[in-house]
């Protein structure tokens, strides 16, 4: 008799299942033959709905019957499709872009509607591409990364600083994606611009904080970056030439409608510029970078992608100094559905960033590099229209050549050196679950396990009482430790490995149709970390793993959020609180030196740093004139005890604010469109300026004048600030086969000198102190001309 109500169970859940049937396939553009990542999928007057994922798939289930399917996607036409649901269908959907985009603008929100506000997932931001092209940009060049520092939470460290910092954290604790493959210095020129060409981009998404479990080995965030797959309809072309760069990409068809490419180059020429000044001709710096991409759809149920990045910086000054820096990735993807439900995605790809430093006047040459081979395997399960099962594996393999340096001459005084390579592994293996409990509540819960290896090869310095550093009680600092001897390790042995797990947790509750509530938690393990005094990211920075002496950060994140729709979704409202809290944050020791050392452990400190604030985020979303409203309130701070080493620590082991920190933050960015032929838009920026540390006195010591500084970061630079403008015209009479458009800007327009730096030092003649500001840019004009045929 007990088996009986497991037999009805059972029995139950067959008629279930037979009477249910899917509807997959995916959604692509119909001009292009794109597939759309976040279009909405739903059965019409019922709860039935899901958006398509990275790769444009969806799976939706219902009871047999017949029904309309309607798929959306913001700035294309709704399609509405009568079926007939009786079996399993494949139903692979072609929209079209509105002809109102005409008439008006529409920026691109997290999915859409009412089934972002039911979405678990939030801290997360998606930015359209045609959105960032109608954004003013220092001399006319579109920037990727410059646009989401225009995002509540994210901030960077001044004009000419690289990459960007989330909610408090730095550069190196965000992961950036380039078609999956990992990127690890997204600058051009030093931070002027960014490696990501407007024209070969498709999607931006950045999860500022509840990282889904499919992602790991950063503390602060992630930015995935998706190249265009190639325009399989037609041969197109576009470009366009600026005041200091110009670019070029081209998609076509291979076989239509089954295969494609895109080529993409872009280059600076700004340094011929310098041949004009007899002081400068002798001067050099320019970048160029090429994006590629190919696939083909082997049949319904497979397909393959092959993409790669290059790119390149050189600098020369005069005959003296030499430098180049780049990044190169590859990435192999295959895409197969096993049946309506099963969905996987198998990518093989490699990475690598070198940088070359070559200095005459000292006669030697420097070559450093971190690269990597990544294997991932993941899947997709629809169980069903509430839950959704994703779950996978990765194995990532990283060399470490912190630098050769070479003598160039046989007069050099340099001697030849190479400092140890390092070799590591890092595995991770999740799953991860989106479940809506009721129409109402949603859950996203994941769990990810990590594992890192510090590989041998080299020997391993040894200290006395195990300490790389120790304080001087005497001189009151700390100073390198006492080498005692060394452990040697063969290749393949393992010199330290550690594992974690990583909990990830969200859920949603919908108050009404047009608000919700949202809340989540997620740890994340960072295995390698950038070492660097500096506060943004320069060729001259070395990675280095976790291993002796350098523990994994671990962090913890904790988000609560509103969301709110107004006026027919015309507007949105986004209030976000969060506090994240960073165990194993490492910092350096006063005048630690960084470059050639073979012992990095000897130059830093373990500590923890937290950070914590309020976001709001204002959106309008349609209509002539569309762009945001952002303000954030935050607090980064960091606190370094002396641990092992002893002594009081940094600031006597108090917490001190990070040179990441930003009090407030105030950004405004609007586009309007007059008519067909001009759109006008603007940025409006202001930001408490960043910690840094000032001299405080100074005392006499054998007739030179010594300067004594402040408590770490006690002091700040003058508040940044600055208004752009830009006018876009397009000439001549629209839906014309060759499409030109003028881009007129102007970067700065009230010419504020924001401060880069302030440096100290005494005038040699008044004996006077004296303080320099260093600026990066005043008013900026720009021109460019952009091109589509």
């Amino acid at each position: 008799m007990n088996k009986l109500p497991i037999l009805f169970l059972l029995f139950t859940s067959l008629m279930w299942s037979q009477n249910n049937f899917s509807i997959s396939g995916t959604i692509k553009d119909q001009s292009n033959g794109e597939t759309l990542f976040g279009a909405t999928v739903f059965i019409l007057d019922s709860s039935i709905g899901t958006t398509t994922n990275e790769y444009g798939f969806y799976s939706i289930t219902a009871p047999e019957g017949n029904y309309t399917i309607v798929v959306s996607y913001m700035g294309f036409d709704d399609v509405i499709k009568e079926i007939e649901l009786n079996s399993d269908q494949n139903l692979n959907i072609e929209v079209t872009e509105s002809s109102t985009q005409l008439n008006e603008i529409v920026l691109k929100t997290e999915d859409s509607e009412d089934i972002s506000l039911r979405k678990p997932q939030m801290s997360v931001s998606k930015l359209n591409v045609a959105t960032i092209k109608q954004m003013p940009a220092v001399l006319g060049e579109v920037d990727i990364i410059k646009s989401i520092q225009l995002l509540p939470g994210v901030t960077n460290n001044g004009e000419g600083s690289s990459g960007f910092n989330v909610r408090g954290g730095s550069v190196d604790q965000n992961l950036v994606l380039l078609d999956e493959t990992i990127i690890y210095n997204t600058s051009h020129l030093l931070g002027f611009f960014s490696i990501f060409n407007s024209d070969a981009i498709k999607d931006i998404k950045l999860y500022k904080g509840n990282i889904p479990a499919r992602f790991g080995g950063r503390a602060s965030s992630v930015l995935d970056v998706r190249q265009k797959d190639g325009n399989s309809k037609k041969f197109v072309m576009t470009g366009g030439i600026g005041t200091v760069s110009s670019r070029l990409a081209i998609e076509a068809p291979i076989v239509k409608d089954r295969s494609s490419f895109l080529i993409a180059g872009r280059g600076s020429y700004a340094h011929l510029f310098l041949k004009f000044d007899e002081d400068l001709k002798d001067n050099s710096a320019y970048f160029y970078d090429l994006n590629l991409k190919t696939n083909f759809e082997i049949n319904e149920n497979n397909q393959l992608f092959l993409s790669g990045y290059f790119g390149r910086d050189v600098f020369k000054f005069n005959e003296n100094f030499n430098s180049s820096y780049g990044n190169s990735s590859g990435n192999l993807r295959w895409n197969h559905v096993f049946n309506d439900k099963i969905f996987s995605n198998l990518s093989v790809n490699y990475s690598k960033y070198d940088y070359q430093l070559e200095i005459n006047a000292f006669e030697f040459d420097w070559i450093s590099q971190i690269d990597n081979y990544n294997v991932k395997y993941a899947l997709s399960y629809y169980i069903n229209n509430d839950i959704t099962l994703d779950f996978g594996i990765n194995g990532i393999h990283y060399l470490f050549n912190p630098g050769i340096i070479s003598p160039t001459s046989e007069t050099s005084g340099i001697n030849y050196l190479k400092l140890d390579q390092k070799t590591a592994i890092e595995g991770g293996i999740y799953a991860g679950v989106e479940h809506r409990i009721s129409p109402k509540l949603s859950l996203q819960y994941g769990l990810r396990y990590s594992d890192f290896a510090r590989l041998g090869g080299q020997a391993i310095v040894n200290y006395e009482n195990d300490q790389p550093v120790v304080y001087n009680e005497v001189l009151g600092i700390y100073e390198r430790g006492t080498p005692v001897g060394a452990t040697d390790y063969e290749k393949g042995d393992v010199i330290n490995s550690f594992g974690n797990l990583e909990p990830r947790l969200a859920f949603s509750y919908q108050l009404n149709e047009s608000s919700s509530v949202k809340a989540g938690y997620s740890r994340v393990a960072q295995y390698i970390h950038l070492i660097s005094n500096t506060t943004s990211v320069t060729p001259l920075d070395v990675w280095a793993p976790s291993g002796p002496y350098i523990e994994p950060q671990l962090s913890n994140q904790y988000a609560v959020g509103y969301f709110r729709k107004l006026r027919d979704n015309n507007y949105s409202i986004e209030i976000e609180a969060y506090y994240k809290d960073i165990e194993n944050r490492i910092d350096y020791i006063d005048g630690s030196d960084l470059i050639g050392n073979n012992t990095i452990e000897t130059e830093i400190l373990n500590g923890e740093s937290k950070a914590y604030g309020l976001e709001f985020l204002l959106r309008k979303t349609k209509g002539s004139f569309t762009g945001w409203l952002a303000y954030t309130w935050s607090k980064s701070e960091q606190r370094t005890p002396g641990g092992n080493a002893g002594g009081p620590g940094i600031n006597d082991g108090n917490w001190y604010y990070t040179p990441y920190d930003r009090t407030h933050d105030f950004s405004f960015t609007g586009t309007y469109r007059l008519n067909n032929k001009w759109r006008f838009s603007a940025n409006i920026i202001y930001q408490t300026g960043r910690p840094v540390t000032y001299p405080d006195g100074q005392y006499e010591y054998e007739g030179l004048s010594i300067a004594s500084y402040s408590d770490r970061n006690s002091d700040r630079l003058p508040a940044y600030h600055r208004i752009d403008v830009s006018a876009i015209l397009v000439p001549g009479k629209p839906n014309k086969k060759w499409k030109g458009e003028w881009v007129f800007g102007i970067y700065n327009i009230y010419n504020r000198r924001n401060a880069a730096s302030i440096s100290f030092s005494q005038n040699r003649e008044t004996g006077l102190n004296e303080a320099t500001r260093t600026a990066i840019f005043g008013i900026v004009p720009s021109v460019t001309y952009n091109f589509k045929f």
